[in-house]
């Protein structure tokens, strides 16, 4: 009985489906997380009766056939990327993308890795890292003896500098964009990495087009909706118990075949 199998699909796809929910609810209060929905393909047909086979010598065609499905296959786990709300911090170092784009963080290998999570900090050099430790490209240090930091919306910094009473520019944020957002593989740590996928990035500074402006002195949170979340997990729960009763129902058939002989 090929349902047993079928079956076995599903409860494994819901499985899945119940992962991908569990790690948005866990989620729900990291900065800048995107949540995620799992994608599923029906499996390959057994063809029967195939469709427009011939019926008769007079030429008729089968208008429907048979097709049996085996089953279903996890397709994808594709990432949502939509706008999370702003969090005011009033930490001068927090910095929100409001729109398109990402910063630009350089790996200790010497790659360049991608995030929205802009709660960043100072290195003991006074250079703006992640919480991490990692350079924030194309690399912004203040002087020792700055009192007061500014960031406007189209990413320019500007030290106060004790002393003085004109601030002084001292870097440039700049982001990048890609074709395929979706397409970014997640490194964990709220870092992304490129992909043949999600295409080559393209670099500008906040609010030219094509790119988000920067909010200084908030975070972006997570996109996540506890209730949808809710929802999918109880239609996810009763899915899998709806293919856990087509295995206990296909072996109770197979009890009773049993009995007959």
């Amino acid at each position: 009985m090929r349902a047993l199998n079928i079956a076995a699909t599903g409860m494994l796809a819901q499985q899945l489906n119940v992962e991908v929910i569990s790690n948005n609810i866990a989620n729900l209060n990291t900065t800048a997380f995107k949540r995620q929905r799992a994608e599923f393909q029906d499996l390959l047909y057994q063809d029967q009766r195939p469709v427009g086979a011939q019926s008769s010598d007079n030429g008729n065609l089968v208008p429907v056939g048979v097709q049996v499905g085996s089953g279903v296959k996890a397709a994808a786990i594709y990432r949502i990327t939509e706008q999370g709300t702003m969090l005011n911090t009033n930490n001068p170092l927090d910095m929100a993308i409001q729109g398109r784009g990402y910063f630009q963080v350089q790996m200790p290998d010497g790659t360049t890795a991608y995030t929205r999570a802009g709660s960043f900090q100072l290195s003991a050099t006074g250079e703006i890292v992640t919480a991490d430790g990692y350079i924030v490209d194309p690399g912004i240090t203040l002087p020792n003896n700055t009192v007061a930091v500014t960031v406007n919306a189209s990413g320019q910094v500007l030290a106060q500098i004790a002393g003085q009473t004109t601030p002084q520019t001292v870097g440039q944020f700049q982001l990048a964009a890609f074709p395929n957002e979706g397409g970014l593989e997640q490194l964990g740590g709220n870092l992304l990495k490129e992909t043949p996928a999600s295409g080559s990035p393209t670099t500008g500074n906040p609010g030219a087009t094509g790119f988000g402006q920067l909010q200084q002195g908030f975070v972006e949170t997570s996109n996540v909706n506890v209730v949808s979340e809710i929802t999918n997990l109880i239609t996810a729960q009763r899915a899998y118990e709806m293919n856990s009763k087509v295995i206990s129902t296909v072996d109770s058939m197979s009890q009773t075949l049993t009995q007959m002989q």
